[in-house]
């Protein structure tokens, strides 16, 4: 599970700020994890102004996610790294640290990076509560945690131009292999975009569900019967999971086609087009719908069948960039509450969003909610609900009429008479 995520000179962030995932009130929607004496959220939202940065804690680790991915291979004539524009800091390095539980162990990954190299790159763990060092690279200098011999080969592959954990990937050594498949399985969504491809469009995670005895993204031991079995369960709930929105919608058809191969494009790999068509329910007959041609909202609830359920199987976590876009705000409360249940979330799965929906403040706690606005320089500010004025905060008892009546913070100012004046509403 994540603890805490930290960025600084990374878009609109310019100084430090912090995302925790460490509960500060007890309560049955927390994970406790008694080897490190805290208890973790399953859920985060991040609540501000149009433009305020919302979107860019987000994006900054998702950033970080890739990088671990694949800096090994795309990192070549620079590093796609994107600092805070304006003043000084704009030249200086952008840095990360990420913290997560793995295990019941506690792992510290920090990273400072610029456009031409790697500064630095570090990770820890804790296992019996005390930090000890995994690795630690400074510049081209790389120093390995005793016992460790067989990443002694990160030496001869490391660049200025490339992540030291993303070498690592390539060894077979238990503890840089596991933190690193945690970072990478995180999965991000944004709004839903209207392409000509499925695939650009639909995760893949969604089309496995729904695609005839696939789902295989994990070993088993059982035959092959049983597959077909775990396969059908997993898109039986995937089914559920849609009619949950009550769109009217029944089943899910894919239909794959094979490219035709011409004589001059005859040595090309054959690629696959695939149709998507959900299935409507209506007097007592099915009809097909192509999936292009539904609502903004179907579509949205759709994309986020697969990375849901996938994040909730694997207790991994999901990042989506406007939870609320296009769907019912009654949906959006159910999403947040799967990850909040601990029994549709046995595994500590976490969902970390932005939003606008002030409906959900009626279902979320004070630790759960981060506001996030830009101060005189654009840069962004964060923080967390909790750490504002705690004690009112704590007697509340409707955190959207107070966020809403300006109490906290983080809303957009619209109040400027030169501005109204402007539009005639003065």
């Amino acid at each position: 599970m994540l603890i805490r995520f930290e960025v600084e000179n990374f878009r609109s962030i310019r100084e430090p700020v912090e995302l925790s995932m460490v509960a500060v009130d007890d309560r049955g929607t927390v994970r406790e994890k008694p080897t490190m004496g805290v208890s973790l959220l399953p859920v985060a939202a991040i609540y501000g102004p149009n433009a305020s940065g919302k979107s860019n804690m987000l994006r900054a680790l998702q950033w970080l996610c890739h990088a671990v991915h694949n800096s090994l291979r795309a990192w070549e004539d620079d590093i796609p790294v994107e600092p805070f524009a304006f003043g000084a800091i704009a030249g200086s390095d952008s840095s990360f640290a990420l913290e997560m539980e793995i295990d019941g162990v506690r792992f510290e990954y920090l990273l400072d990076v610029g456009r031409q190299k790697v500064t630095y790159e570090a990770l820890y763990h804790y296992p019996t509560g005390r930090r000890r060092k995994i690795f630690e690279r400074d510049g081209h200098e790389l120093s390995l945690q005793r016992g460790l011999g067989e990443l002694s080969g990160t030496r001869a592959m490391l660049t200025e131009r490339s992540l030291a954990l993303s070498i690592m990937r390539r060894f077979n050594e238990p503890l840089t292999g596991t933190f690193a498949a945690a970072v990478i399985n995180m999965v991000t969504l944004g709004r839903p975009l209207r392409a000509s491809r499925m695939r650009d469009i639909i995760p893949w995670t969604t089309m496995r569900l729904f695609e005839a005895g696939v789902y295989d993204d994990q070993p088993h031991l059982d035959p092959e019967y049983e597959q077909q079995s775990i396969a059908q369960m997993r898109r039986d709930r995937a089914i559920s999971l849609l009619r949950l929105a009550d769109l009217g919608i029944a089943d899910v058809e894919i239909e794959t086609e094979q490219s035709p191969q011409d004589d001059l494009a005859s040595t090309r790999t054959p690629w696959l087009r695939k149709s998507v068509y959900l299935l409507h329910e209506a007097d007592g007959q099915m009809m097909p719908l192509d999936f292009m041609e539904e609502s903004a909202g179907t579509q949205t609830w759709f994309q986020l069948i697969g990375p849901v359920l996938r994040a909730l199987d694997t207790g991994s976590v999901v990042l989506i960039d406007e939870l609320d876009a296009s769907l019912h705000p009654i949906l959006t409360a159910k999403v947040v509450e799967l990850f909040q249940g601990q029994g549709s979330n046995p595994h500590g799965a976490q969902l970390i969003f932005t939003t606008h929906d002030t409906n959900l403040l009626n279902d979320l706690k004070r630790d759960e909610v981060w506001l996030a606005q830009k101060d005189a320089s654009g840069a962004t500010k964060f923080g967390p609900l909790s750490d504002f004025a705690g004690g009112l905060v704590r007697q509340s008892r409707n955190l959207e009429n107070s966020y809403l009546s300006g109490r906290f913070g983080g809303l957009p100012d619209v109040s400027r008479p030169e501005v109204l004046r402007a539009l005639g509403i003065l």
